[in-house]
């Protein structure tokens, strides 16, 4: 998974092009007292200024919740310990801040969601309703084919394309994923989510949910899923665990509800903890480029707290 070196963007005064044995005279005459200084970087300016990802950190957005299920804000760093593969790390950076974030909106169209798309455009409109003037969200359609029916926007309102569809005969959830995932990785917004709208059925994509599901933590974005199936079945039932899969490993939500006041409550507590996530980094102390999967684990200090952040990430080779 990429990782990240923070990498301050701060212009710095550039000389003039003067020949050398110029220069070099008149720095003797003058002092080097006219020389433009390059002030140290404090912490306070690396925070102030634009963010570069690079190859050694590791960003985590972390949600902290109650036995209510409320989002915890105001913990500071001190609470957090975060150890990769049993082995504690030190905190690079600590973030606490507001701040915009870009989702992806996946409408599952498919022939097996086909009496229920009404309901999953409802979903839809409804996640867009709770959009705060900063934030930015994407639709896309999928059965067969992926479609983006709208582009990341600020705007409440479902694109009338999306009232017009067919459903097809497949669904490339697992595509579908790996290219919002993609194309969220694009996105200058540090906080990014997948919000999933189907009933979990997978059909014919070239992406297993391994490799679905890395790509989005490459991107570092939180899937939250939606089933939208019905509670029969064993094909229904198969979705679901999939459906959850997804949300449980990359730190997001399963929301089993497909309507009603409790799916606006689990889109309320979605759009909420997007905008208040705790944003963590850390440089790995094993440097080792071997490729493996390594299992995070984020803990807090206060007691009767729930923390959800992704599970691990897959080592560079």
């Amino acid at each position: 998974m990429p990782q990240a070196r923070l990498v301050t963007t701060r212009s710095r005064p550039q000389l003039p092009n003067i020949p050398l044995a110029f220069l070099f005279l008149s720095f003797s005459i003058l002092g080097l007292a006219f020389l433009p200084a390059t002030p140290p970087v404090r912490a306070q300016d690396q925070d102030d200024d634009v963010i570069r990802i690079s190859s050694d950190l590791v960003l985590l957005n972390v949600t902290v919740v109650d036995s209510q299920g409320q989002f915890v804000s105001r913990l500071k760093r001190s609470d957090f310990t975060v150890s990769e593969n049993g082995e504690a790390q030190t905190l690079f950076s600590f973030g606490a801040e507001e701040t915009a974030f870009a989702a992806a909106v996946l409408l599952d169209t498919s022939s097996s969601m086909e009496k229920r798309l009404s309901l999953g455009r409802s979903a839809a409109i409804r996640f867009l309703d709770g959009l705060r003037n900063e934030d930015v969200a994407a639709v896309y359609r999928f059965d067969a084919k992926i479609e983006r029916l709208q582009d990341f926007t600020s705007s409440r309102d479902l694109t009338p394309s999306a009232f017009s569809v067919s459903p097809g005969r497949r669904t490339v959830l697992n595509d579908a994923i790996a290219r919002a995932a993609d194309d969220l990785a694009q996105r200058p917004e540090k906080r990014r989510a997948v919000v999933v709208l189907s009933d979990g059925v997978e059909e014919g994509s070239s992406a297993s949910a391994n490799k679905a599901l890395e790509k989005a933590l490459a991107a570092g974005a939180t899937i939250y899923t939606v089933n939208l199936s019905s509670t029969e079945g064993q094909r229904d039932f198969h979705g679901a665990g999939i459906l959850q899969s997804f949300a449980e490993k990359s730190g997001g939500l399963y929301i089993p509800s497909p309507g009603g006041q409790a799916l606006r409550d689990s889109f309320a507590t979605v759009l909420a903890e997007l905008g208040h996530q705790y944003t963590i980094a850390y440089r790995p102390s094993n440097k080792t480029r071997d490729g493996k999967w390594r299992a995070i684990d984020v803990k807090v200090s206060r007691p009767g707290l729930t923390v959800r952040t992704r599970k691990g990430y897959r080592a560079p080779k």
